[in-house]
């Protein structure tokens, strides 16, 4: 733990440095280039950028699309005023949606993300930061915080949302839905804007329910339905399913009895994984995250002297400069050894389970824009990149929370390469299991 407070506290260091010097920045800048007035939310959520809702009383599956997936004759935004003020439309759309368009879907708008993609609170000072429909001043969890909100607040059927280090699996643990963060390389990645394409990037659905989740990533798959249909035969029932429970220090009691019971109540088989494999998935979470700023910063450099962008995202992407420098080749050189871990932890269980956050979510702060701090201390809370640096997917599910603020938390399942319907076959299990206790 001593390694992650000192990259916590170089990184506060570094980030009080360069907002001074971003701040004059941006203040000669704007003398030069005004900002331009925010645009008026089509929704009272703040959930979109964009927003075409449906006919009245049309049967259409209803499809919202993060806006960080290019849509033909669309600016892709990425949540920054910058890209929405000088952003030329797309040419044609992301591969990802071409299942979507050749059957007809209802596309009902572009929904909202954190800036870039780059914090994980889902906070949008431009935009408006989506407002959490558990409870009102929570944060909404990001990056994709505006498709976790237009699906809880019924304004979508299925959202697609991205994921590098949890931004499918975070806002759907504080919204209170399900997202499936899919096996890196299943989904394609052109026409979708990058953090680490080559490392952690995927596309995954996100949806109220199991089987909105299982409909949405047969969008994303082609004859995915038709998979999911067999692991539901295969598995009608938990019996013989073996989960690896892992525990992580300093999760919230609450929490970790909410996904002990929701395991009990399904059925399924449960063994506690060793504290050794607990420390392989710590490092592995700082190396993710390391990988993830990195690649914000190979992609996003050029936006530090763009008066357009927040001086907290700015913080951000250059603190992925001071990662490349220092940490970013030892992390590399550690990923495949996780990745042979984690398979060889596969030989032993069907999945890995354990919470997708270990704290509630917190208030967005008083003035509504966050801090870079703020920001390290809601990644540090979250238990989802070391998925990301295995490639493997993982689904997270709310499950229900005795003596809390909330009604549920969030469970986290995670599985082998190209597991998804077996995954999502498990979720049922759960699922169905809530709503018999």
């Amino acid at each position: 733990m001593s390694r992650l407070f000192d990259s916590h506290f170089r990184i506060a260091t570094f980030a009080r440095t360069l907002l001074a010097a971003s701040f004059l920045m941006s203040g000669l800048s704007g003398c030069l280039i005004p900002h331009v007035r925010p645009p008026a939310s089509p929704t009272r959520d703040h959930a979109f950028i964009t927003y075409q809702p449906p006919p009245k009383d049309d049967k259409k599956l209803r499809l919202a699309v993060k806006d960080l997936i290019d849509m033909k004759g669309e600016k892709t935004t990425a949540g920054s005023e910058f890209l929405a003020v000088f952003g030329k439309p797309a040419t044609r759309d992301a591969s990802c949606l071409a299942t979507a368009r050749a059957r007809g879907v209802q596309f009902v708008g572009r929904t909202n993300l954190s800036e870039l993609a780059v914090a994980t609170s889902g906070i949008n000072a431009y935009f408006g930061t989506p407002r959490n429909p558990l409870r009102h001043g929570l944060i909404p969890g990001g990056s994709s915080s505006g498709s976790a909100v237009a699906v809880a607040n019924n304004e979508a059927d299925v959202a697609l949302g991205t994921d590098s280090a949890g931004s499918i699996r975070v806002p759907a643990a504080c919204c209170g839905i399900v997202g499936l963060k899919t096996t890196y390389g299943l989904i394609p990645l052109d026409g979708v804007y990058p953090i680490a394409p080559k490392q952690l990037d995927t596309v995954g659905p996100m949806a109220r329910n199991v089987a909105d989740t299982a409909q949405g990533m047969d969008l994303l798959q082609p004859g995915f339905a038709a998979q999911y249909r067999q692991a539901v035969a295969n598995k009608p029932s938990a019996q013989g399913i073996r989960i690896g429970r892992l525990y992580i220090n300093g999760t919230d009691p609450r929490i970790d009895r909410a996904v002990d019971d929701a395991l009990t109540r399904a059925g399924f088989k449960v063994e506690k994984l060793s504290p050794e494999f607990a420390d392989k998935w710590k490092l592995a979470q700082q190396d993710a995250a390391v990988v993830a700023a990195v690649g914000t910063w190979l992609h996003d450099q050029k936006v530090l002297i763009e008066p357009q962008v927040s001086l907290r995202t700015k913080a951000i992407v250059a603190l992925g400069g001071v990662e490349y420098t220092t940490t970013y080749a030892p992390a590399l050189r550690r990923q495949s050894a996780w990745k042979a871990a984690i398979s060889e932890m596969f030989g032993k269980v069907d999945f890995i389970a354990l919470p997708t956050m270990q704290k509630l979510p917190p208030h967005v702060p008083l003035f509504g824009g966050g801090t870079v701090a703020f920001e390290v201390a809601t990644l540090a809370s979250q238990n989802t990149q070391a998925v990301n640096f295995a490639g493997v997917p993982a689904l997270a599910m709310p499950v229900p929370i005795a003596n809390a603020s909330l009604p549920v938390t969030s469970l986290q399942l995670v599985g082998p390469s190209r597991s998804e319907a077996a995954l999502l076959n498990a979720g049922r299990l759960v699922e169905e299991a809530m709503k018999n206790r």
